[in-house]
């Protein structure tokens, strides 16, 4: 495997098997490091309305020198703009702060904000439907969803003409999401992991010091190995050049089914994902 590599979403449309994330980078950090991401041959990149540095993932897009269709780029719905009107409108402004003719991957990015909470069902599926119509406009080409469950995939899939291809949620030794992680199986939603290092945390937990020291490797390239071979897409990210680079380097070994397990048992060690309908934003 590289980072050139692809998993096939169920629309036919490839992805690369490690994205590059961009949560909590400022404008210019972004710029910079997804032009490090892009040069250490990454080729997914990550981003969101939400983030507030769209423009400086489109300005690195256009300095790398690569051409657009080379690139594999998300980007999300914020949880402010729900609704038919509210996400056309979103997608317009993406496509225009990205600086692109299209989006690779378009996620609504939670399922149930709090702007929306009494009526998140009937705001997803007319958000979907503006989704669903900038693809037939060759806007967009695969949609997907980030942080739902189950419960909110099955209420989408009661309007939607086009299936969720993925669901971006947290994903790390120390909440693997099982029930949602089996939905996105058993309906071939590739999963994808934000946040796959534990937003830091997972670098306290000795048994992952004592594993990376076993293979010769970092924490992070152990824990993003681990992602890999559990089948998630993983979304590194960082604001310095030598870890950027470093966690592009994990397909030169594997972990073994014993270690694996190991790595599995963490379950709380570093935090968990917050539950979709009783958070505050």
């Amino acid at each position: 495997m590289s980072l050139t590599d692809t998993y096939k979403l169920k629309n036919g449309v490839e992805i690369p098997v490690v994205g590059f994330g961009t949560w909590q980078s400022s404008e210019e950090d972004a710029e910079q490091s997804v032009l490090w991401a892009l040069d250490a041959g990454y080729r997914h990149i990550d981003t969101a309305a939400a983030y507030r540095n769209e423009a400086g993932v489109g300005r690195a897009l256009k300095k790398s020198g690569l051409k657009r269709e080379e690139i594999f780029v998300t980007t999300k719905l914020s949880n402010k703009e729900h609704g038919y009107e509210e996400a056309k409108q979103a997608i317009e402004d993406s496509l225009s702060k990205l600086d692109c003719e299209y989006i690779d991957l378009y996620l609504i990015h939670w399922p149930n904000p709090i702007k929306y909470r009494d009526n998140w069902k009937e705001a997803n599926a007319e958000s979907w439907r503006a989704m669903e119509e900038a693809v037939e406009a060759g806007k967009i080409r695969a949609l997907g969803v980030s942080n739902f469950h189950g419960h909110h995939l099955d209420a989408l899939a009661e309007t939607a003409k086009i299936e969720p291809t993925l669901n971006q949620i947290l994903l790390n030794p120390s909440d693997m999401q099982p029930e949602v992680v089996q939905y996105n199986k058993d309906h071939g939603i590739v999963s994808e992991a934000y946040s796959p290092l534990g937003t830091g945390k997972i670098f306290e937990v000795e048994e992952l010091k004592e594993l990376a020291a076993k293979y010769d490797k970092s924490i992070a390239q152990l824990v993003l190995r681990w992602s890999l071979q559990h089948g998630f897409l993983p979304l590194p990210k960082s604001v310095h050049e030598e870890r950027v680079r470093e966690n592009a380097d994990i397909f030169d070994f594997e972990i073994s089914e014993e270690d694996m397990k190991q790595i599995d048992a963490l379950k709380g060690r570093a935090g968990e994902a917050a539950d979709p309908d009783q958070t505050q934003f």
